[in-house]
């Protein structure tokens, strides 16, 4: 499988600030700047976002991250997602992508 544009240049600055603690300390206090230095090129952030960046590298710490929900208008969902929601189903599950097919109906009865 081959990375996207922002999976290479998310790994290129996890590297870079590995190597480099000059890099690191200016990513976590000015990160669109110090990706911009790093890469010659501008980092567009969408309006209304903004960049923080946590140094995680402390191995003796267990960091949770919570990202923020997604949204269902912003996921593209599948067949069968579609005709669970449409169907009054949960929304969680499928925003959670655990929309794992129903079990088989137990032996000697029928499907369906």
């Amino acid at each position: 499988m081959e990375l996207t544009k922002e999976q290479k240049l998310f790994r290129t600055i996890v590297e870079k600030a590995w190597e480099d603690d000059a890099f690191k300390t200016a990513l976590i206090k000015d990160p669109v700047h110090a990706i911009e230095a790093l890469t010659g090129e501008h980092f567009d952030v969408p309006e209304g976002k903004t960049v923080e960046v946590c140094d995680q590298t402390n191995s003796d710490t267990i960091y949770i991250n919570i990202s923020p929900m997604p949204s269902l208008d912003d996921m593209e969902l599948t067949d069968d997602q579609l005709e669970i929601l449409a169907g009054g189903g949960d929304p969680l599950p499928v925003i959670q992508g655990v929309t794992d097919p129903p079990p088989p109906p137990p032996p000697g009865t029928t499907g369906g």
